[in-house]
């Protein structure tokens, strides 16, 4: 960031800011915008906004001071408020620091300086702060989220932990089932209904038991956490019940500050892969809202070596019926070992080695599994319904080779936690996200696009024109109004979070007041 200086600003001019010898009315608008910083997800210390307030207050005295207060009032504000348009619109941290590479900067065309200047000449900062944040029906719904928790920060239910769970003894976690009852049902009960997901009748009467009540308020809040939605309080939902509500505001908080540089609704369709949340997402722009056309469950990288990267790309074409390369890691480290123990699996996966020269051999022998080692020839497997692709690839160039593709084991999709590739995106439903890339394609229909997955032999169809995909990470999603959180698989929360602790904010300006 840079360091703003109030002499560049258009609406650095001390009458906006002073009335005769006392602060504007702009001036308190002003100190109260900057002090409301924290509603996005901001430090209003970055703002100066305490000492600002206290300025304010000594310019609106009649005692000694007040003159020399408006003074320094008029010359930080316009300072303070770039600074905080600036914050909103482009976030505070390089992205590219924490493992994000995308190419599109949303809000490259925002000018911050002449936002302020526009809002200073009509007298009303509000619109300068609405225009500076992410223009997203997520963001405003973040907004209220974070309220809400905030309202729950000393809320008596999380004043103590709940009790260990029914047979916990030692290492063992113990569970909570349907019916059982247990000693920290009132305080289960207590902090449903705070969440949202316990109706508030009743509430005069302590349970005796894991009712039927209880047990679908646990499962409207296993829902709502990424959780596996069994109405049973086992080890993961026990302890996603203990996440103080202060914790999720900042897992909110940190979801806001991700959505003012994650590139959406950069084009009118768009294919969007939320990681945490294990979810695709096909969307249109019409007439400025976003519409979602498909969604499905996808499996990523995982999380402890094989994390899928974050970026943007466009996709070119589709490849039906694709062949599979292996690539060399994975025929080094995991390939040729099993083809070693098991040399039937070669015939089995329908494999074929290619040389350097495009030249294809389909005889395995142990010279040949080491020259694939050494780099000197390749695995490749054929289509077919044993390809590691399934009937479909869909390709994004991009220098990490990731791509979206069909897959044969899809029973995988029924878990709850699906990081669980080698960092390409494998989908749910190939034929639907076909059938959005290939939208206004004459000649592909739903018979047609089966039939080419399932041919055997490979086609590329290329894209009449590119289609954005963007692989993104929020922990936060807003879905039919209510909130859902999702682990920071691959703590890339825990990043972010450090670096805006870490971060420190350029000065305001030499005669600001200190912070």
């Amino acid at each position: 960031m840079p360091v703003f200086s109030a002499r560049a600003l258009t609406c650095a001019d001390p009458d906006l800011w002073i009335d005769g010898d006392r602060p504007s009315t702009l001036a308190g608008e002003a100190v109260a915008l900057l002090a409301a910083a924290g509603d996005h997800g901001l430090d209003p210390g970055d703002y100066a906004a305490a000492a600002l307030a206290d300025l304010l207050a000594t310019a609106r005295s009649s005692g000694a001071g007040g003159a020399q207060a408006a003074r320094e009032l008029a010359a930080t504000l316009p300072v303070a408020l770039r600074a905080m348009l600036a914050d909103l619109a482009f976030g505070r941290v390089d992205p590219r620091t924490i493992h994000h590479r995308f190419s599109v900067a949303p809000r490259a065309g925002f000018d911050p300086a002449a936002v302020l200047a526009l809002a200073c000449d009509r007298g009303s900062l509000a619109g300068a702060v609405a225009a500076a944040a992410p223009p997203l029906p997520l963001y405003r719904q973040l907004m209220h989220a974070l309220a809400a928790y905030r309202r729950l920060a000393d809320h008596p239910a999380w004043a103590q932990p709940l009790p260990p769970l029914p047979g916990a003894s030692g290492a063992r976690a113990g569970r909570l089932d349907p019916g059982q009852p247990w000693g920290g049902l009132a305080l289960l009960a207590e902090r449903l209904r705070a969440l949202g997901d316990l109706p508030a009748a009743g509430a005069e009467t302590a349970p005796a038991a894991h009712d039927a009540a209880l047990v679908d308020a646990v499962r409207a809040f296993q829902g709502r956490h990424g959780l596996l939605v069994d109405g049973i309080v086992g080890r993961a939902t026990r302890a996603a019940l203990e996440v103080t509500p202060s914790a999720r505001a900042r897992q909110i908080a940190l979801t806001m500050e991700r959505l003012r540089w994650t590139p959406l609704m950069q084009a009118a369709r768009m294919v969007v892969v939320n990681v945490p949340e294990y979810t695709l997402r096909g969307y249109e722009v019409v007439d400025g809202r976003i519409r979602v056309r498909l969604q499905m469950r996808v499996i990523v990288g995982a999380a402890l070596d094989r994390e899928t990267p974050l970026f943007d790309e466009r996709m070119r074409h589709v490849e039906f019926s694709p062949y599979w390369n292996v690539p060399p890691s994975i025929a080094r480290e995991e390939t040729v070992p099993r083809l070693r123990r098991d040399p039937g699996y070669w015939q089995r996966q329908g494999f074929e080695f290619v040389g350097p020269a495009g030249a294809v051999d389909t005889v395995l022998t142990r010279g040949k599994l080491d020259a694939v080692v050494a780099g000197a020839l390749r695995i490749r497997q054929r289509p077919g319904p044993a390809n590691a692709l399934g009937g479909v690839k869909f390709v994004f160039p991009n220098r990490d080779a990731i791509y979206l593709h069909h897959t044969p084991s899809t029973g995988l999709f029924a878990r709850d936690r699906r990081d669980l590739s080698h960092g390409c995106i494998r989908i749910e439903d190939p034929l639907a996200l076909a059938r959005f890339a290939l939208d206004g394609l004459p000649g592909w229909d739903d018979a047609s696009l089966r039939e080419a997955m399932t041919a055997g032999r490979s086609r590329t169809v290329s894209l009449p024109a590119p289609l954005p995909v963007l692989i993104a990470y929020g922990t936060v999603v807003v879905k039919d109004g209510r909130i859902h959180f999702y682990d920071d698989v691959y703590g890339h929360d825990a990043r972010l979070d450090e670096a805006l602790r870490r971060r420190r904010p350029p000065p305001l300006d030499r005669g600001s007041p200190a912070r």
